[in-house]
């Protein structure tokens, strides 16, 4: 997250994707404004775990962090700025027996696959880019992920990075 952020105030890339919630939100508008940076919400959603699906919590319509205690976390790897508020997944600061480390989608995906892991995310999922192995649940919390884009203040956004947005706003319904 703390990389996305640069990257756009910096320049690197002309949009950022990310969610806020009540946990890292004071820190993330803090960045903002620092960073001169605007962020734009897109959706709330209620987090969800993804899991494969041949886990055995598959089966229940809602899971709760204790049902996951036993299974292996995975989640991004934070570079530099490994802090808790800037964490890919929501209750980063949960407990777990069981912690995996990871820096790419396709080995987070398949050793939630064929370890039984699980991450936490939006529930937001393309079978046509993730296929049909990764599902995902609502978890039971009382949290939620508030996701949007950041775009520096001030440089107006390019038609490609417009473009963008607009995809980003017909997923997000």
């Amino acid at each position: 997250t703390y990389r996305i952020l640069e990257d756009v105030s910096k320049l690197r890339s002309e949009i950022g994707v990310l969610y806020r919630n009540q946990f890292n939100e004071a820190v993330l508008q803090r960045s903002f404004q620092e960073m001169k940076l605007l962020f734009t919400p897109l959706c709330r959603v209620k987090p969800h775990v993804f899991l494969g699906t041949h886990h055995p919590l598959t089966q229940k319509k809602e899971v709760s962090m204790e049902d996951l205690r036993a299974y292996p976390r995975l989640s991004y790897e934070q570079g530099q700025h490994n802090s808790f508020y800037f964490s890919e997944e929501i209750q980063s600061a949960a407990e777990s027996e069981k912690d995996i480390v990871v820096c790419d989608r396709a080995t987070l995906f398949n050793l939630l696959i064929g370890m039984n892991g699980y991450t936490i995310c939006s529930g937001i999922i393309n079978t046509e880019l993730n296929g049909e192995n990764i599902v995902a649940r609502p978890l039971a919390v009382d949290d939620y992920m508030e996701i949007g884009y950041v775009l520096p203040k001030e440089r107006p956004a390019g038609d490609l990075t417009l473009a963008y947005i607009d995809f980003l706003k017909q997923f997000a319904r």
